[in-house]
C-alpha cells in the first residue's frame, strides 16, 4: 500500500543504503557472520518505523541532499517492504548461524545479489514483489 503518511525517499540515497548493506554481507559471508545484526537492525528500523527514523539514512539524507545527489523522490512504502525482507533474511540467517548450519549463507548470498541489483542497477527486488502483489490483489477501498 502507498506510504502517503510518511516522507518520501531520494532515489540516490537509497542506493548508497543498499551499497552499504552489499558490503555489510561481504563482510558477513567472509569475515563474521555478526554482520548481520546490523542489517538486521537495519531491515527492522526501516521496515516497520520508517526511514526517516533510522539514524544512518538521516546522514545520508542530510549529506547527499546539501550537495544536490539525492535524485528523484520515490514511495517509501516498497522500501519498508524490502527492508522487511532484508530483516527477515537477516533474521533467518542469524538462526541458522545460531543453530551451527553452514546454511545461513544462503540467504546472505540472496541479500547480497539483491543489494547488488539494487545499487549498480537501481532494480529493487522487494519493490518489484511489494508492485506485483498490490496489481494482483489490490486493496478494497470502501
Amino acid at each position: 500500500m502507498l506510504r502517503f503518511d510518511l516522507p518520501r525517499v531520494p532515489a540516490n540515497v537509497i542506493r548508497w543504503e543498499a551499497l552499504v548493506t552489499h558490503a555489510l554481507l561481504w563482510l558477513a559471508l567472509l569475515v563474521s557472520p555478526w554482520f548481520l545484526v546490523v542489517t538486521l537492525a537495519q531491515g527492522v528500523i526501516k521496515g516497520f518505523f520508517g526511514h526517516q527514523a533510522c539514524p544512518g539514512h538521516k546522514l545520508w539524507r542530510k549529506l547527499f541532499e546539501s550537495r544536490g545527489w539525492g535524485g528523484k523522490l520515490e514511495d517509501v512504502g516498497a522500501k519498508m517492504f524490502a527492508a522487511k525482507l532484508l530483516f527477515i533474511a537477516s533474521a533467518v540467517a542469524l538462526g541458522l548461524f545460531l543453530g551451527g548450519s553452514a546454511l545461513w549463507q544462503v540467504p546472505g548470498m540472496l541479500l547480497l545479489v539483491f543489494s547488488a541489483l539494487e545499487w549498480a542497477l537501481d532494480f529493487c527486488a522487494g519493490c518489484w514483489a511489494y508492485g506485483a502483489w498490490y496489481r494482483a490483489f489490490p486493496p478494497k477501498m470502501g
